[in-house]
């Protein structure tokens, strides 16, 4: 994760920051929305800034991950939109499966206007952005399926990240997230 962390999204941040570069200021998040019309650079790197820094923050080391678990309402939506939270971590996996997302993208959590939804995306692409789904939605959970989150210790095993990346993932965090999303109607603010 530290060459994922330091190389390849330190790339997208450079990048973007380069592309910014004497406009005024704004927010990454902001950036998201109009991403596909303002070019390549805003898409790829702007879109892999804010899908990073929003999956590392989701994640806590496994001692600690392995304590937290959905809120009450965050289960709610994910036993009405999904039937369980197994149902929901299978139907995930399929969509996270070679094939599924085809090559490199991203797989999401998120809130709709009509509750939870699976979403895959291509490439940096995310839901916050405008034409990328039917609909802007807003993430509460994201795997990066890109080659570099996984090569180094799972070669061409795709399914055995996705597997053991749940070890990992911090439904404290999540659940805030979801809290978030669903009270501002709007994308979960992230560092950087």
């Amino acid at each position: 994760m530290k060459i994922h962390h330091d190389k390849h999204h330190g790339t997208y941040v450079a990048n973007i920051n380069k592309a910014t570069e004497g406009k005024d200021e704004v927010d990454i998040l902001e950036l998201q929305l109009n991403a596909l019309e303002a070019g390549p650079a805003y898409r790829n790197s702007g879109g892999g800034h804010y899908n990073h820094a929003f999956f590392w923050d989701e994640m806590a080391p496994p001692d600690e991950a392995k304590k937290t678990k959905p809120s009450a309402e965050l289960e709610a939506a994910i036993d009405k939109a999904f039937g369980s939270l197994d149902e929901m971590k299978a139907k995930f996996e399929a969509q996270a499966a070679p094939g599924a997302v085809f090559g490199s993208g991203w797989v999401w959590i998120c809130a709709s206007s009509d509750g939870l939804k699976l979403v895959g995306t291509p490439n940096q692409d995310n839901p916050l952005m405008k034409g990328v789904t039917d609909e802007v939605m807003f993430p509460i959970l994201g795997l990066d399926v890109w080659e570099h989150a996984y090569y180094l210790k799972y070669q061409n095993r795709r399914p055995e990240y996705v597997s053991n990346w749940w070890n990992v993932v911090n439904w404290d965090k999540v659940s805030e997230n979801y809290a978030y999303v669903t009270e501002k109607k709007a994308g979960v603010p992230v560092r950087g």
